[in-house]
């Protein structure tokens, strides 16, 4: 049966400096992130054996840490995919742009509303800019623990990860610190991808 593999960065280490340090992004990377895929794997072998010998588990605690697990690699996934080398990650799209522009009113209201999202995240958590196909509208999503307060279906376009470990190498405690720094290495052109294949 297929597992979850941690994926590759789509750049090096070093390369999201002085925004993110080598250091932080190495331990985020090939500890945190590691973390989750091994504890969804090890919950499929538990699940796999107790289905061997016809035993019963908890499922709610199964499941409950399953969908931790799972939630905690892929949207890890997302969010390397949407950081770039500074310079390098390009701009919002115009149709992007638009749509952001008639949701929020302005390009800086919308950084201002996700900003405030990810500052204000209770616990550990992320802000995701998510996009909804019913209403046609991008909206933005608090998501704690990686699995409570989740829209179903919406496409998510861009994500910042806000648990301590994401930062507390670089910017110790001050998470508003490091929201700042996100800003400069967004990879536009990969939420503009995600943009289009939800449209």
């Amino acid at each position: 049966m297929s597992k979850y593999v941690l994926p590759e960065l789509p750049y090096g280490y070093k390369d999201l400096e002085p925004y993110i340090s080598e250091e932080q992004l190495k331990i985020h990377h090939q500890k945190h992130h590691q973390t989750y895929v091994n504890g969804a794997n090890a919950i499929f072998d538990k699940m796999a054996k107790a289905r061997e010998e016809n035993a019963d588990i908890d499922q709610k605690a199964t499941l409950k840490e399953l969908s931790f697990n799972i939630g905690g690699h892929l949207l890890h996934s997302l969010f390397w995919a949407n950081l770039a080398p500074a310079g390098k990650g390009g701009e919002p799209s115009a149709a992007l742009m638009e749509a952001l522009e008639k949701e929020f009113g302005s390009f800086e209201r919308f950084k201002k509303e996700f900003t405030q999202a990810a500052a204000s995240v209770e616990g550990s958590g992320w802000a995701a800019l998510t996009y909804c196909k019913l209403t046609k509208r991008p909206l933005i999503m608090q998501i704690e623990k990686h699995n409570v307060h989740v829209y179903p279906m919406f496409k998510i376009l861009m994500v910042i990860d806000t648990f301590e470990h994401a930062y507390y190498i670089d910017y110790k405690n001050d998470r508003a610190k490091f929201i700042e720094a996100f800003w400069n290495i967004v990879n536009w052109n990969e939420v503009n991808k995600r943009f289009e294949e939800a449209l």
